[in-house]
């Protein structure tokens, strides 16, 4: 599948839980499968765009077309959906987990005309649209699928996070003003573009920040980058896996997910109120929680926390056995 086979959805202008707007709105999707089918949500991720999503659709897979309807929605920011790199929109406004599942709710119901879904799943950020959708609308779906990811963001993942940002806004000489917010030079002075130094600056900064977090210790100490990757030396995968990734994101695309990741708690809504125990007894749909066993962002121990608290009978918990930390689920 190319990057550009997807369709838009028109949101108009379109209300955020900040207060802010996103004018002209559209979120794009892709669907697969018949319409008359059992429906399937499965949210995009960071950075990811809706082709990169497809490795767990097709006819031998779980994800298959001949039996569902698998709708793909992308992220804002993710430079599909309404994002800097799209739009004539700086800065971007502060865009949530609800925001983004709002827009999906939108998108199926009103467009697509699907009334219940069989499941929502995705895998790190697609995991926590997927804990939103659950909350947020709790009657919609039968079964959640969340891989890899976390209801609310921990304050570990947080502080990764701040390494993101600050890898972006140092090639701008700024700083990030704090957990969930801009950097202090937007605050202070107002908002100042990439330029093409600082963007390559920055991005291959940022890839370097995730060299260290997206595989396990044991994924390093066994060198699986050479023997199952086929790169020659670390140096080799810091540049041309790492540094290639990173180059090929725009860097306020990649500023307007983090926020989103950083800022994610689906216990802040009504009617949980940041009570976090509260939203996880929200959850009605049966919930199969898969956690990488060595995933440094999402470690079982949180997803331990989350299923812990939903209501019995509700949640099941599999840590995927496997030494490739976060990649693991993708």
């Amino acid at each position: 599948m190319a990057d550009n086979d997807f369709d838009t959805y028109k949101l108009g202008d379109f209300k955020l839980k900040s207060g802010g707007e996103i004018p002209n709105a559209f979120i794009a999707y892709k669907t697969l499968g018949d319409p008359s089918n059992p429906a399937i949500i499965y949210p995009s991720w960071y950075s990811g765009k809706i082709s990169d999503n497809l490795w767990l659709t097709g006819s031998d897979k779980t994800l298959d077309p001949s039996i569902y309807y698998i709708v793909i929605p992308a992220l804002f920011g993710n430079g599909q959906s309404s994002s800097p790199s799209n739009t004539n929109l700086r800065p971007f406004p502060e865009v949530l987990f609800y925001d983004n599942v709002r827009a999906q709710y939108e998108l199926v119901t009103k467009h697509l005309g699907i009334k219940h879904a069989k499941a929502v799943l995705g895998w790190s950020m697609g995991a926590g649209q997927t804990y939103q959708w659950a909350t947020q609308y709790p009657d919609f779906m039968d079964l959640v699928v969340p891989f890899c990811g976390a209801a609310k963001t921990s304050l570990h993942n947080q502080v990764f996070l701040e390494g993101v940002k600050s890898a972006l806004y140092a090639a701008k000489g700024t700083s990030s003003a704090g957990v969930s917010k801009p950097d202090i030079h937007s605050q202070k002075y107002g908002y100042s573009s990439f330029i093409p130094e600082t963007r390559s600056n920055g991005l291959k900064a940022l890839g370097r920040v995730y060299a260290g977090w997206g595989f396990s210790q044991a994924f390093y100490r066994e060198k699986l980058y050479e023997s199952m990757l086929g790169f020659k030396d670390l140096d080799d995968f810091l540049v041309n896996f790492w540094e290639a990734w990173a180059l090929s994101k725009d860097p306020e695309n990649m500023l307007v997910m983090a926020h989103t990741w950083q800022a994610g708690d689906c216990s802040q809504q009504e009617p949980y109120n940041g009570d976090f125990k509260k939203a996880m007894e929200g959850i009605k749909a049966k919930a199969l929680v898969l956690p990488g066993k060595t995933d440094l962002y999402f470690p079982p121990e949180d997803s331990e926390v989350e299923v812990n608290n939903m209501k019995p009978g509700i949640g099941t918990l599999c840590a995927i056995p496997s030494i490739w930390g976060h990649w693991a689920g993708g």
